[in-house]
């Protein structure tokens, strides 16, 4: 690879993995404490294009778990986000500052190699769930419920219930949200390079993590 910024990851991983991963597409729905961290950790990575998908915008009171600034306070998360990507490793993620709709989930899941649902909602969940397996597109979940936190493929997802509380208020430990950031993150690159789908649940008060 060309991109100096990932050196490291060159070194550990061969020439044409490297590639590979360049040449995917992942989309990201949602840009809070998971998805803003995955989303770097895959840029990182070697994710040569990355559409990111929320419609909110930062508050303060997400500072202490996601990848934002005082500064950004007010600003779109999905612009944001993609400025600081672009500000990482130098590749330009697409920011779409919309709510997914039934009307528009398709539209914005053309030509992706990958969608990784992040979002805190059953509602949006449910909309990427289907619209994935009604296009044949591999679909993760990435979510967190307390101090548990999941990887799930689509085929083995079944949506959860609301939790009835707003999620940006929910008690969740930053350590939490980027431990299972990583662990996604590497199970969707493995995807990627070789097709296989892992599952990975994480329990932060045991520091129990387990993958299959």
């Amino acid at each position: 690879m060309t991109n100096d910024a990932l050196r490291h990851e060159s070194l550990h991983r061969s020439e044409r993995s490297m590639a590979q991963l360049h040449n995917a597409k992942a989309a990201i729905c949602g840009a809070g404490a998971i998805g803003g961290n995955l989303a770097e950790n895959l840029a990182r990575s070697g994710f040569g294009s990355i559409k990111i998908i929320d419609f909110d915008r930062v508050e303060e009171r997400n500072l202490g778990t996601q990848p934002y600034l005082k500064s950004d306070v007010g600003s779109p998360k999905a612009k944001v986000l993609a400025a600081r990507l672009y500000g990482c490793v130098g590749i330009r993620p697409e920011a779409e500052v919309v709510r997914l709709t039934e009307h528009n989930v398709h539209k914005l899941f053309g030509g992706v190699s990958v969608i990784v649902d992040c979002f805190d909602n059953s509602l949006s969940r449910r909309l990427v769930a289907d619209a994935c397996m009604q296009n044949g597109i591999p679909c993760v979940h990435v979510g967190f419920s307390g101090g548990f936190a999941s990887v799930l493929w689509n085929d083995d997802y079944h949506v959860p219930p609301d939790a009835g509380v707003d999620l940006c208020d929910y008690p969740l430990a930053r350590n939490l949200a980027v431990i299972i950031s990583a662990v996604a993150a590497e199970i969707i690159i493995r995807q990627v390079l070789t097709k296989e789908k892992r599952m990975a649940t994480f329990t932060i008060a045991d520091m129990g993590l387990y993958s299959g």
